[in-house]
């Protein structure tokens, strides 16, 4: 059964690349991909995600994780409901985004839906703090993307 999704996108900063229809896409495929997999017992999801320029995403760092630099994604998890929804905030700095793309040779697109599926994932409690964690983790984002026509992301160019 394909999960419910209830997402909210806000612009912190105007990328025209990235619209809501696309961003949802991305989030749907990664909340399928999830679902199957079977991790973590879930039936709807309440997201946000917010697009941010470096400043936002330096200070959201800053304050949250105690870094003092702008990150491509961060993600607060707040767990599985009673009624199972999870719900997570996510946060992309469009800035990095565009620069890790550009340095990694890869389409921005591309780049992006990646860290919307990594972001997504990791609202439902997928981390990669552990070795096999993060072995099953990079795997569910690597088919989801080979599902969308994207090559592994975790293999250099």
């Amino acid at each position: 059964m394909k999960p419910d999704l209830s997402l909210a996108v806000q612009y912190g900063v105007q990328e025209d690349r990235l619209p809501r229809w696309r961003l949802r896409r991305w989030a749907e495929r990664a909340l399928a991909g999830a679902a199957e997999d079977g991790l973590v017992a879930f039936s709807a999801a309440e997201l946000s995600l917010r697009l941010v320029g470096a400043a936002e995403g330096r200070r959201l760092n800053r304050d949250f994780r105690g870094r003092d630099y702008a990150t491509n994604v961060l993600t607060f998890e707040y767990g599985v409901d009673p009624l199972g929804v999870a719900r997570g905030d996510i946060v992309m700095c469009v800035p990095v985004l565009v620069r890790e793309a550009r340095e990694q040779r890869k389409a921005l697109l591309d780049h992006a839906a990646h860290l919307t599926i990594h972001g997504v994932l990791h609202s439902l409690g997928y981390d990669h703090i552990k070795a096999r964690d993060a072995k099953r983790m990079e795997a569910l984002e690597t088919a989801t993307l080979a599902a969308m026509g994207i090559e592994d992301p975790y293999v250099a160019p």
